[in-house]
């Protein structure tokens, strides 16, 4: 049985914070191919940035391989919403009434 020599191996760059372009030519560079899943047409998008890949940086794959890459985030992952720590948290169990005091502006006198 004939066994082929092994081909050296290439480690993906990291991709993610990269802009389109950029990722492309990075990919290029180290003889790697990109593919984008959520843009048919990816070869036109310039300027948004990679927010996942895969493989991960630092993988080795053989010459040649397919990286691919999301410059959206998928269903839960997030993207939007709060982002500064919320320290203290919120109350469990929904926002408390407020009473008022006895004798004060709201109370009904009731004779």
């Amino acid at each position: 049985m004939h066994i082929p020599p092994r081909t050296p191996e290439v480690r993906v760059p990291r991709l993610v914070g990269l802009m389109a372009m950029d990722a492309r030519e990075q990919a290029r560079a180290r003889g790697l191919f990109l593919n984008a899943p959520d843009r048919p047409d990816f070869a036109r998008t310039v300027v948004e940035y990679v927010v996942r890949q895969y493989p991960q940086p630092g993988a080795e794959v053989p010459p040649d391989a397919m990286v691919y890459v999301w410059f959206d985030f998928g269903e839960g992952e997030g993207g939007g919403g709060v982002r500064e720590p919320r320290v203290p948290r919120p109350p469990t169990g929904g926002v408390p009434r407020e009473l008022g005091e006895p004798g004060g502006a709201f109370e009904v006198a009731v004779g």
